[in-house]
Parts: C-alpha cells; structure tokens; sequence
C-alpha cells in the first residue's frame, strides 16, 4: 500500500466515505466468524444429539431414541440447507459483494489504501501530541 502522501491528497468526506465501507466490512467478518461458529457449534450438537439417541436406544428407551434421530440427528437447520449450505450461501453472496465494492472503493478512491480515515487519524493524534507536549512546535 502506498503512504498516504505519496498518492495524493483524499478530501475529508471521501475518505470519511471509504472509512464506514471499511469499517462496515469489519463488522461483516465478524458476522461471518460468527456464522462459522454457529455451523461448528450446530456441527457438534448433531454429533451429541446423535449419541444420545444410540444411547437412549442401549437403555431401552427406543421410542424415544427413534424420536429424536427423526426429528434431530442430520436435520436441516433451514429448510433445505445445512449449516455449510448457509455459511457457503453467504459467502458466495453477500460476503463476495461486500468485499468487491470495498475493494472497488479502495481502488477507485483512495488509491489503494484501506484504512484512509485511519492514516488521517493517525496523522491528526500525532500532530495533537507533539503540540501537547511541546506547544512552541504549533
């Protein structure tokens, strides 16, 4: 990535512009870790509620263990889909589409620097401090 003066100036609200599809993708990674831990969590309930039903079967208690292998063990956790139908659902959709205009905002607009409103920042608390701690250089 290029520094922010080598590729030119960025005006405050294009670059304030850029830093909420930024930081809009950030909360969307987020969610998508946690759509990873829903599949893995829903994964290993499937596992458990399958050997509780072996084990309810072991005990004498076949109704029941035929109850819950029908109505839980390998279900879809929507209809039709699996947990890794949905996470593969999202990041074929709506992941790739978030990430393509973040990208495509980056490019065109901030020259290929993710986190303009950042550097900006950056640049601003450096300058705040300096003049704090020596106010002669202001």
């Amino acid at each position: 990535m290029a520094d922010i003066e080598s590729s030119g100036p960025l005006d405050h609200s294009t670059a304030d512009a850029v830093g909420k599809a930024t930081e809009a993708l950030e909360y969307v990674e987020r969610a998508r870790g946690h759509l990873y831990a829903f599949h893995q969590l829903i994964g290993r309930a499937d596992f458990l509620f399958e050997e509780c039903a072996v084990m309810l079967n072991e005990a004498g208690h076949r109704s029941h263990a035929r109850s819950m292998w029908h109505n839980l063990v390998g279900r879809d956790v929507l209809e039709g889909r699996w947990t890794f139908q949905v996470v593969e659902g999202f990041d074929n959709g709506y992941y790739e589409a978030a990430r393509a205009e973040l990208h495509s905002l980056v490019d065109d607009l901030a020259g290929g620097r993710r986190h303009v409103h950042e550097e900006g920042m950056r640049q601003r608390r450096r300058a705040e401090r300096t003049a704090f701690f020596d106010p002669d250089t202001s």
